[in-house]
């Protein structure tokens, strides 16, 4: 009688359970026999529910999955980016200056050639045509490289334009300052040299944030102006030296805006985009031609 119950019930003696496991081995649920007493007592569960207890997250991150939600991937964006930012920013600044010192260098051996060599003094004395000409020439390249992105960012039309502007800039400096004594021009020359380090300095360490005051500036640049004329039409040699002192002031602040411009950092409102290093140092490099010809003319009254 046991036998036949126990063969009849699948073999699992007369108290296994009233049903056979054969009819779940080829479904999709899974089975664990635990023994108990002299029976046998099978549990069914659904698949994946163990591991789903043991891993609830993985589970939750399945269901998202299963209706087309991607899991959170966390990294450390943050710190490579801003790791990132640094050093672009750093190689950013590398750029402008070493361009910048090319051309500050290019454009002082050119003022040398007008100095002293003595042909090209006289025939430039001669020659009334050829500064004006000069300044026309470095106003439509001004203008070219303020207004044409592609001009500027695209290399290597960007560094010929560049290099084309800085040396018609040189002839026209040359130009001027054939006007003037060589020693005045030497004087003015170091001037400069050393007021655009001294504010570079300045620019570099100070938490005044001169980028918020763009509006002042161009205020007092139109002010600027408008004295100019001024001065053009009484012609008093005082006015000229108050003009002179003004405009050094002025360009003063705008070394230190532009500075604070291409530096960046947290304590700046405004920066420069990494994009334009060459506008960047033709920024700067404007300052100290302006700020070098302005010591030069109040060099040039004192005298």
């Amino acid at each position: 009688m046991d036998q036949t119950n126990g063969s009849s019930n699948g073999g699992y003696g007369p108290h296994a359970p009233p049903y056979k496991l054969h009819d779940y081995e080829e479904s999709s649920y899974t089975g664990v026999i635990y023994q108990v007493g002299k029976g046998n007592v099978v549990v069914v569960s659904p698949p994946s529910t163990y591991s789903n207890m043991v891993n609830p997250e993985g589970a939750a991150a399945v269901g998202n999955q299963q209706y087309g939600e991607a899991p959170p991937v966390y990294s450390h964006g943050l710190e490579d980016s801003g790791f990132s930012d640094a050093s672009i920013r750093r190689g950013f600044i590398r750029k402008v200056y070493l361009t910048l010192m090319i051309q500050l260098l290019v454009t002082v051996g050119i003022i040398c050639a007008f100095l002293y060599w003595d042909t090209l003094r006289k025939w430039v004395w001669h020659n009334y045509w050829f500064s004006y000409s000069m300044m026309a020439a470095v106003m439509v390249l001004i203008v070219a490289l303020s207004c044409c992105d592609t001009l500027r960012r695209q290399v290597p039309l960007n560094f010929i334009a560049l290099g084309l502007f800085t040396i018609t800039e040189g002839l026209m400096l040359g130009s001027v300052t054939v006007y003037f004594d060589a020693e005045a021009v030497l004087w003015a020359v170091g001037a400069t040299a050393l007021v655009s380090f001294a504010l570079s300095l300045f620019a570099m360490q100070s938490k005044w944030d001169f980028t918020a005051a763009n509006g002042s500036l161009w205020v007092f640049a139109w002010t600027l102006f408008s004295f100019a004329l001024l001065c053009a039409i009484l012609r008093s040699q005082y006015l000229y030296i108050m003009y002179a002192c003004l405009g050094t002031l002025l360009f003063s602040l705008y070394l230190v805006f532009d500075t604070q411009l291409i530096l960046g950092g947290k304590h700046r409102k405004y920066e420069m985009s990494p994009e334009e290093y060459v506008f960047a140092a033709l920024n700067l490099y404007l300052d100290i031609v302006l700020l070098f010809l302005l010591l030069l003319k109040l060099i040039g009254l004192c005298r």
